[in-house]
């Protein structure tokens, strides 16, 4: 049997066993509360590194923002700009040089157009192109002239040799190409008197543009002395032509013909109507202009047409568009009454045909 006190014993290991697995049970549950609070302390510190980088940041832009605001103006006008640029010099040599072109042109030269510095060495000099105006139904006229005051064939050669260049003048058919076309070109081959303008289509309301498409082909192909403009109604004493413009031989802007001014006529559908009527205020009487049957520009005062024609105004008639073109121009007017072809004079250049 077993013994009172191998009981005993047996009974106290029993009672020993249970503290111990809750005493290991409450140290394990003890650390956890440590680990977290070592965890947030650690997050804590990064989140204010982070808050202290981020103001230090800001403080420093902001004080970028402010030294540059301080310094500099928040609107630069165009005189600052030029200031800071160091730009105030060379903007007054572009005026300076704006000014100069702008003479330039008022005097019918420009540097850099092929027109304005002519080299005689490579271009014969003349004393004058003479431009008469024609249209498709006038070959008649053409013959006649041939037969009379111009020259053709070889003699015409001659004289432009001499110093005097003289050809038709006409544009295109609006039908670019047809028989009226091919029939001046048929023309031309035998004649060879004509000044072609490509560019301009041949009608009675097209006047205007002509005279500006013809002073500017006939600089582009002759150095002249000077540029004339006769209608294909008109008879030319040639001689009595050229006598009078070699004794203008050197002047400069002149512009001659039979000057004249005349009434505005502001009803539409009447002969000469002019569509711009209200411009010549109220008294409706035009400038003091060359008649259209025939004028006379020098030199400089054709390049300033062919220079400026994009920007020339044009009226309803050929000879008011040039006598306005004249007027804003230090020209030398030469009221010249040979050169009225219906006056009752003897010594005059010209006459009705």
């Amino acid at each position: 049997m077993e013994t009172l006190a191998s009981a005993m014993r047996r009974e106290n290991r029993r009672s020993k066993a249970p503290p111990s697995s809750s005493a290991s049970s409450a140290l394990a549950s003890g650390r956890v509360p440590l680990v977290m609070a070592f965890l947030s302390c650690l997050a804590w510190l990064y989140v204010a590194g982070r808050l202290w980088q981020d103001a230090q940041t800001r403080a420093i832009l902001s004080g970028l923002l402010e030294k540059s605001s301080t310094s500099v103006p928040k609107v630069l006008s165009v005189e600052d700009k030029l200031r800071n640029l160091g730009c105030k010099a060379i903007g007054r040599k572009i005026v300076e040089a704006e000014m100069d072109l702008t003479k330039a042109k008022s005097e019918g030269y420009l540097w850099g157009n092929r027109t304005a510095a002519v080299d005689s060495d490579k271009k014969q000099q003349l004393l004058a192109v003479i431009g008469v105006y024609t249209g498709f139904g006038s070959r008649l006229k053409r013959n006649v002239f041939r037969g009379s005051w111009m020259p053709r064939g070889d003699a015409l050669k001659k004289l432009e040799e001499k110093g005097v260049a003289i050809r038709f003048v006409i544009g295109r058919s609006a039908n670019r190409g047809d028989s009226l076309d091919r029939n001046i070109d048929d023309e031309n081959r035998q004649t060879k008197d004509f000044l072609i303008l490509e560019s301009h289509e041949e009608a009675a309301e097209e006047l205007p543009s002509k005279a500006k498409i013809f002073f500017s082909a006939a600089v582009e192909a002759w150095d002249a002395e000077f540029y004339v403009k006769v209608e294909d109604n008109i008879n030319l004493d040639l001689a009595g032509l050229i006598e009078m413009l070699e004794g203008r031989r050197g002047s400069q802007g002149l512009y001659m013909g039979c000057m004249k001014s005349g009434m505005v006529i502001s009803e539409e559908g009447q002969q000469w109507y002019e569509p711009e009527w209200w411009k010549f205020g109220d008294s409706k009487t035009y400038f003091r202009h060359a008649s259209g049957s025939l004028f006379i520009l020098s030199k400089n005062l054709a390049r300033y047409i062919n220079i400026n024609s994009a920007s020339l105004q044009s009226y309803a008639h050929d000879d008011i568009s040039v006598g306005s073109w004249m007027m804003g121009l230090n020209a030398t007017y030469v009221d010249d009454d040979r050169l009225c072809c219906s006056s009752s004079r003897q010594e005059k250049i010209c006459s009705n045909a």
